[in-house]
């Protein structure tokens, strides 16, 4: 979701030629990252424990690798 977001309002300053739109697209992705780094892991981390750690080294963090066993 928050890829999704983040690549439409990039897709919208690309589409106008709009430097504002890119700065608030910058922006907004700072906000996401910092969102699920300093709230969203440490709260499953939290409520799930050792099977989070073990997702969260398995699964990158905003985009696929394509080494899906």
């Amino acid at each position: 979701m928050y890829i999704a977001v983040s690549t439409v309002i990039f897709g919208e300053a690309i589409l106008f030629a709009s430097v504002r739109l890119l700065a608030y697209g910058l922006a907004v992705l700072a906000g996401f990252h910092l969102f699920v780094v300093l709230y969203e892991e440490p709260t499953l981390r939290r409520l799930f424990g050792p099977a989070y750690e073990t997702y969260s080294a398995e699964v990158p963090r905003w985009l696929p690798t394509g080494n899906a066993p």
